[in-house]
């Protein structure tokens, strides 16, 4: 990111746009054969339902085969907590209408992902993320840029950066979006999102008792949590290299994270579906493996906590809108 920055009330403030469209244009220049792969893939519909279906599949079998409550805990941390972020994932790709021709048909996508997540996040995640995209590190206008009060609260302090990172689904899902006065948090959509969660986990209520939504909750909670998979919404826009803005990682947790880590190439080229992310680096290594990334999840998860020098202010932010 070629800016003249500086840091203000601990935030790293600059006066340019981010360098993703530039960045885009500069590597569909050098290589135009990357305009094919983008598109929609209707693969991640097949995944959608596979993933739904194994995830209220293990919650009724927990309770079906008397798993104790730690039993629950363990296989929502260990299996729960993957399946869920890659179903965040999906919802990540409804969102950029990157599964159906039409939005409609990617929101209803999107809220069918969003069964084993419990909380009705597929629309809210949609609406805000979209700014997230079209205001990259605006104040007010990037959901995901922390409030001055949110980053001087945490600071430093390890045992506040674990609290953190543990409730970071109410930090996503509640606090920053109530800062964005832009954009509703209930309307229409929404409400069909919340009334689809509520028929879907009525049925299992009825029959099974209360463990397995609890089962799938927990499995929200470490996916947005204490977990490495927790790791990756830090990883995303967090400044480890002076001068650079968002970051990809290119560790093994891809496979199982549908290419999220990719996340310079997601910002370039919005309108790639996950399966080609891995396409344009491989296509471009001059450009973006010069760029700092990171190879590790779970090491990136204990610098976040135990690194004294981290804190949320590590954040590049402007004043003005940027298409990002």
């Amino acid at each position: 990111m070629t800016t003249k920055a500086t840091t203000h009330a601990g935030f790293i403030v600059t006066d340019t746009p981010p360098d993703h469209v530039a960045r885009a244009k500069q590597v569909l220049a050098a290589h135009p054969e990357l305009r094919r792969l983008f598109g929609r893939d209707l693969a991640s519909f097949a995944w959608t339902v596979a993933l739904v279906a194994l995830q209220v599949a293990i919650a009724v079998a927990l309770v079906v085969w008397n798993a104790p409550w730690w039993a629950i805990l363990l296989v929502a941390y260990v299996i729960g907590a993957f399946v869920n972020h890659a179903l965040f994932v999906l919802i990540h790709d409804y969102t950029h209408n990157l599964v159906f021709r039409t939005t409609n048909a990617n929101r209803l996508g999107g809220i069918f992902a969003n069964i084993p997540i419990v909380f009705p996040a597929a629309i809210g995640f949609r609406n805000f993320h979209l700014l997230h995209h079209r205001h990259l590190g605006v104040p007010g206008l990037d959901p995901d840029v922390p409030s001055e009060r949110e980053a001087r609260w945490i600071g430093d302090s390890r045992w506040k950066k674990a609290l953190w990172v543990g409730m970071f689904w109410v930090v996503q899902g509640i606090t920053r979006p109530g800062g964005v006065k832009s954009q509703r948090m209930v309307e229409p959509w929404s409400v069909l999102n919340g009334a689809a969660m509520a028929a879907a986990m009525a049925p299992l209520i009825w029959f099974f008792g209360w463990w397995p939504p609890a089962y799938l909750f927990l499995s929200t909670m470490f996916a947005l949590g204490l977990h490495p998979v927790g790791a990756r919404w830090f990883q995303e826009h967090y400044v480890f290299s002076p001068g650079q803005e968002t970051y990809s990682y290119y560790g093994p947790l891809n496979r199982l994270s549908f290419n999220m880590g990719y996340h310079n190439e997601h910002h370039d080229f919005p309108s790639v579906p996950w399966k080609h992310l891995p396409a344009i680096r491989a296509a471009a290594p001059e450009i973006y493996d010069r760029l700092y990334h990171h190879n590790s999840w779970a090491r990136l998860l204990l610098t976040i906590i135990f690194d004294r020098t981290f804190t949320p202010f590590r954040r590049v932010v402007r004043k003005t809108a940027g298409t990002a």
